[in-house]
């Protein structure tokens, strides 16, 4: 039988279990045309024959220019990234719970920790959360423990994915969240410590925003700390090389998504929540922790270390139900920020928000109407008012012209139809914002006749 060893009253069985007839009706919502039967009824092929096949199938893929973000941002990788990563001691590792047999993998995890606590300059970090949204909830929950108060303060500008992670985990939990709007994109720091008072256990920022700008939170952190809560501030690593980190800033603890470290964006995942935090705060710390020590001959040896086993076996009792590590993504950033180095990091950082000062000068010259949603400063990412709806843009360009040409901010936040937020990275050229100019043009163009044949 072709993949499942099933016999035929096995599939009949199951299917019936699931109230379905055939195979065929659980493909029922794709439509006919989509379904790949011409490929999934050949039989086997030489190889030669099935390497062209896949060959020619690939070919059929289209390439689209994206000066997408929001959050997930297609940096650069380089090919020893892949090829050290992908080495099977690494690939095949599992728990490192029996130090006298995970050296490797536990001291790969001690220098990730190491690198990611020197990159946001605070205390300590962890063994890496699932991604930024998980990092976030965590975080949050780590301040409630602390603090021993339910109040969290969060800034709109931060992410709304992450947001919307954030109110997910937290939906049973006895956390009451104070949401602070954003102005035209800028964060309000004087509605923000306005809202911090005794009863607050957190307040949660996010720098550069959901919108690209860049701020110093320092006296909204020294506003919480003044009530004894802790301050989370959600980061870019990449422009950590060049702003203000999270430990100069003030921050108790820093979160932050590790895909733009060594990670291709692969539809969507797997990703990397990093996370680091100060002295005061490492045993409330979620995930694996791992320390460095010696045995009783002085040899240096690596140990997961404060926290009880009960953290990763006993749900009841742990501080956090996050028990899994992401060794394999996480190894990828440890050799990412290895080979970039602090100069290669800063370069790469640079060089993204060059490019997107420039798309930011060029799309608000080369469109009219077209302006920056406010004039505060910005990363890589740059929030633009359109004349007409970003969300149509979009829809035009891609389908027109193959250009992304940013996030259209109104499908998360309403009255904003015309907000696009356009992102760039080193990867982006100069005769690449020239194309989006044109393709934008052409597809603005096209909205306005139509809106003035229908007016």
């Amino acid at each position: 039988m072709p993949y499942i060893p099933h016999t035929q009253a096995e599939l009949d069985h199951m299917l019936a279990t699931v109230g379905v007839k055939s195979l065929d009706d659980l493909f029922a919502d794709i439509a006919p045309d989509m379904r790949p039967r011409s490929f999934l009824a050949r039989r086997g092929l030489p190889e030669q024959e099935v390497i062209a096949l896949c060959e020619e199938l690939a070919n059929r893929n289209q390439s689209v220019l994206s000066f997408l973000g929001a959050g997930y941002y297609d940096h650069g990788i380089p090919a020893a990234v892949d090829a050290l990563a992908g080495q099977s001691a690494f690939l095949t590792a599992y728990t490192p719970y029996q130090a006298e047999c995970s050296q490797g993998t536990l001291q790969a995890i001690f220098e990730f920790q190491t690198a990611v606590a020197r990159l946001m300059e605070l205390d300590c970090a962890n063994a890496s959360l699932y991604d930024c949204g998980t990092a976030l909830f965590e975080a949050s929950t780590m301040c409630v423990r602390a603090a021993k108060k339910r109040k969290i303060v969060l800034d709109e500008g931060v992410n709304p994915i992450w947001r919307n992670m954030l109110h997910t985990y937290a939906e049973n939990l006895p956390m009451e969240f104070v949401l602070v709007p954003h102005r035209d994109g800028r964060p309000d720091k004087e509605a923000l410590i306005a809202a911090i008072d005794k009863d607050t256990a957190g307040v949660v920022v996010q720098n550069p925003n959901f919108f690209g700008v860049v701020c110093d939170y320092a006296d909204v952190f020294a506003a919480a700390k003044a009530v004894k809560a802790v301050s989370v501030v959600a980061v870019n690593p990449v422009l950590q090389a060049v702003l203000k980190t999270p430990g100069a800033m003030g921050a108790d603890i820093a979160v932050a998504e590790g895909q733009s470290l060594g990670l291709p964006l692969n539809f969507g995942g797997p990703y990397l929540g990093l996370m680091a935090c100060t002295k005061t705060l490492i045993r409330q710390m979620p995930g694996r922790l791992v320390g460095r020590t010696h045995d009783k001959e002085g040899r240096t040896g690596y140990v997961l270390t404060l926290q009880a086993r009960e953290q990763h076996i006993r749900r009841s009792k742990a501080t956090s139900n996050i028990c899994s590590n992401q060794n394999a993504c996480a190894l990828r950033s440890l050799i990412y920020l290895s080979l970039m180095g602090p100069q290669g990091l800063q370069d790469v950082a640079e060089n993204s928000m060059e490019m997107a000062h420039y798309a930011a000068r060029t799309l608000t010259a080369g469109i009219e109407g077209a302006e920056l949603l406010n004039d505060a400063p910005f990363g890589n990412e740059v929030a633009l008012t359109l004349p007409v709806s970003a969300d149509l843009v979009v829809q035009r360009c891609l389908a027109k012209h193959k250009v992304v040409p940013g996030y259209p901010v109104g499908r998360t936040y309403p009255g904003m139809d015309k907000v696009l937020l356009v992102a760039c990275t080193e990867k982006n050229t100069v005769g690449q914002v020239g194309i989006l100019l044109d393709a934008m043009q052409d597809v603005i163009a096209d909205i306005r006749q139509e809106e003035a044949l229908r007016g």
